[in-house]
């Protein structure tokens, strides 16, 4: 096949984390093993977890997970807006990879019409440049609430005339009811662009499920085009939530806060699936267990989630940790709070002020509106064999730090030093972000807190056999949209 029928494909979801990210991963996927020259596409997102862009800009980790699928490099026009909130009425407005401004719900929802312009020039450069573009849908269609200037859903559809597949989490129970009610929800025209369904992660006997298929499409008029498995198992970079999993079985236990505004917690996903390792995200008002290893994670509100550690008691946690010996890695927000003072004068994230750090590395920080984007490589300096351990990430930070504590550097990167070592060497700190990607670093950093392991961690090999899984499980559903092209050109 050289050609797609669908110039613009958009698939929508009943609910959040209905598998929209996924199945537009998949579609890439397949499409790109077929010869189409394909690219995904978000009008809008919002999510902590980002992805800097060849181009220097920043986008939500979901489109950079789909440009892998479809064989190219992410680019800003893939995302043209990513909102990532910084309290629960407030955002850092980011378009076409660039911050914007902060804005509260209601100052952006004025600000959309201006948003959906910078959405049609994304979308009309990619419709120029690929044969096919898959578009990722945000929610749900139905929050009647915010119809009025939509253009994350139907919204955007309807302004490019696109037709649209609408998905829904059999798992989560209600399946039936979520994509009936949906479609209730929507105009005349709204219903007739969305062209069918997909049911997903499915498990069980296939022939239980089918009266209810038969059901709903006497019900809508609309064919359920796919009923796809519930896969295991999966390495995928995550659009935000923070996905539950069972406690590791390995020895070596990393203990991370999951404070309110983590950002990028797709930074542990290494360690997730280290053999070695126990990886334990501790939430609001839960015992932080005894652990080898305590890592600060990214923040998007680097005071306020400085000021939730101290309300969970965690600086006494951690001087408990390093009194026995244990080790502290901060990691950009969480470098930041390591640190004697957070310094915000321009109200950058919040209220300008200064907040107290935990006082563990000899340096502060100030708050600054310019962000840093880049992907970046070098060398870790504090390794036993600095030339053997090779690091590469990315840096998303707002914010400049000062201290004596930035001359005993972590990594030397680009010929110069980045990060900080405490004169006793139990406390790290780094602004960058994907670092336990590198197995190299990853293996150093490991070595450094206490684990010598013999087994290294390929994210980028789990990465493409998870996309291959994808896509082969959503084979039915390609099918069926050729299928459907080929009878209305009948």
């Amino acid at each position: 096949m050289t050609g797609f029928p669908y110039p613009t494909l958009m698939v929508q979801g009943t609910t959040s984390d209905a598998g929209k990210s996924t199945l537009v991963a998949a579609l890439c996927r397949l499409l790109r093993r077929r010869g189409v020259r394909v690219a995904p596409f978000k009008p809008q997102n919002m999510a902590l977890n980002s992805a800097v862009t060849s181009d220097g800009g920043e986008i939500g980790r979901a489109q950079a997970l789909q440009a892998v699928a479809a064989g190219i490099e992410p680019h800003t026009d893939m995302n043209p807006v990513l909102l990532k909130p910084s309290s629960d009425i407030g955002a850092q407005v980011v378009i076409h990879g660039r911050v914007r401004a902060e804005m509260d719900a209601r100052d952006y929802h004025q600000y959309k019409t201006v948003a959906m312009q910078a959405v049609l020039e994304s979308h009309a450069r990619l419709s120029a440049q690929y044969d096919a573009v898959i578009v990722e849908g945000a929610g749900s269609p139905a929050e009647i609430n915010l119809r009025d200037r939509d253009i994350a859903n139907m919204g955007f559809a309807e302004a490019v005339d696109c037709p649209v597949v609408l998905v829904a989490d059999i798992d989560r129970g209600g399946v039936f009811a979520h994509i009936v009610g949906t479609l209730a929800c929507l105009s005349d025209s709204e219903r007739a662009r969305t062209i069918g369904f997909v049911i997903n992660r499915f498990r069980g006997d296939i022939g239980l499920l089918e009266p209810g298929l038969e059901w709903l499409e006497r019900q809508t008029g609309k064919p359920v085009l796919a009923v796809l498995p519930y896969l295991h198992g999966l390495y995928l970079d995550a659009e935000d939530a923070v996905q539950a999993v069972a406690p590791g079985s390995g020895a070596f236990r990393i203990v991370v806060p999951s404070y309110p505004r983590m950002s990028n917690h797709t930074d542990f996903d290494a360690l997730r699936v280290h053999p070695d390792v126990d990886l334990r995200f501790v939430r609001e008002g839960e015992p932080a267990p005894d652990g080898d290893l305590i890592i600060l994670p990214g923040s998007k509100n680097t005071r306020g989630d400085l000021a939730w550690l101290q309300a969970q008691g965690w600086p006494d946690r951690i001087r408990r940790h390093l009194r026995y010996g244990g080790k502290v890695i901060g990691i950009c927000g969480g470098f930041q709070m390591l640190g004697a003072c957070v310094d915000d004068p321009h109200g950058v994230e919040g209220m300008p002020g200064r907040s107290a750090g935990l006082g563990l590395l000899d340096l502060g920080t100030t708050l600054t509106r310019d962000k840093r984007l880049a992907q970046v490589s070098g060398r870790c300096v504090f390794a036993a064999d600095a030339r053997e351990a090779s690091v590469s990430g990315y840096e998303i930070h707002m914010g400049v730090s000062t201290g004596g504590a930035l001359s005993r550097p972590v990594f030397e990167i680009d010929g110069r030093p980045e990060g900080a070592c405490s004169d006793d060497g139990q406390v790290l700190g780094t602004y960058l972000h994907g670092l336990f990607d590198d197995t190299s670093a990853c293996a150093a950093l490991l070595r450094w807190a206490g684990l010598h392991s013999g087994c290294a961690v390929d994210t980028a090999a789990l990465r493409e056999a998870s996309l291959d899984r994808i896509a082969d499980a959503a084979e039915p559903l390609l099918d069926a949209l050729l299928a459907r092209a080929s009878q209305s050109l009948d």
